[in-house]
């Protein structure tokens, strides 16, 4: 009988265990469910929330980081400018990389987008826009360009539509048609 005890003993401390994890996980459960779900936001509509949050010079800052690739160093710059969590970081700089945002200074109300490619702009700076694969490097600088025009461009070269990009380029710079197709070729990453 005695050497039943300690048997029966461990046996009632793992039923004991048992109970006490299957109880912690309902209650874990219950506690998930109770929290409301929100509807995602679309990424544009988060894109545009991101970019209200950045200043001028913070809007170019991470603009510049995307566009040379360092989406890790453009997420701890948005972390650090809005005490955001690093995962709504990570959403928010990849919404911006797929939707680029114009910067738009918060008392200027928000103008209706408005397709005036026809009639390139120019600007009081001269922008740079650098693509590279490899070797390969090629640069385009214009005072027609900014953030918001390239971005389209970038997205029309992502999008497969080439030679529609390659047009863009031209019609913002003074680059030739050859020289705006080569440096399409190296967007598609």
């Amino acid at each position: 009988m005695e050497s039943l005890v300690v048997p029966a003993l461990i046996l009632l401390a793992v039923v004991a265990g048992v109970a006490l994890a299957v109880r912690a996980l309902g209650k874990r459960k219950a506690t998930r469910d109770a929290v409301p779900v929100q509807p995602a936001a679309t990424s544009a509509e988060l894109a545009r929330a991101a970019a209200a949050k950045l200043s001028e010079d913070e809007h170019r800052r991470l603009y510049a980081l995307i566009a040379q690739g360092q989406a890790m160093a453009a997420i701890k710059l948005y972390y650090e400018i809005t005490g955001d969590g690093l995962r709504a970081s990570r959403d928010a700089v990849g919404a911006l990389a797929a939707h680029p945002q114009p910067y738009r200074s918060p008392e200027a109300p928000a103008a209706p987008e408005e397709d005036d490619d026809d009639e390139p702009q120019r600007f009081p700076y001269r922008y740079r826009a650098i693509a590279s694969k490899g070797d390969v490097t090629r640069e385009v600088s214009s005072n027609m360009l900014n953030d918001e025009i390239y971005g389209r461009i970038r997205t029309l070269a992502r999008n497969g539509d080439r030679e529609a990009a390659a047009t863009a380029l031209t019609r913002h710079s003074d680059i030739s048609m050859k020289q705006a197709r080569e440096f399409i070729e190296l967007l598609d990453d």
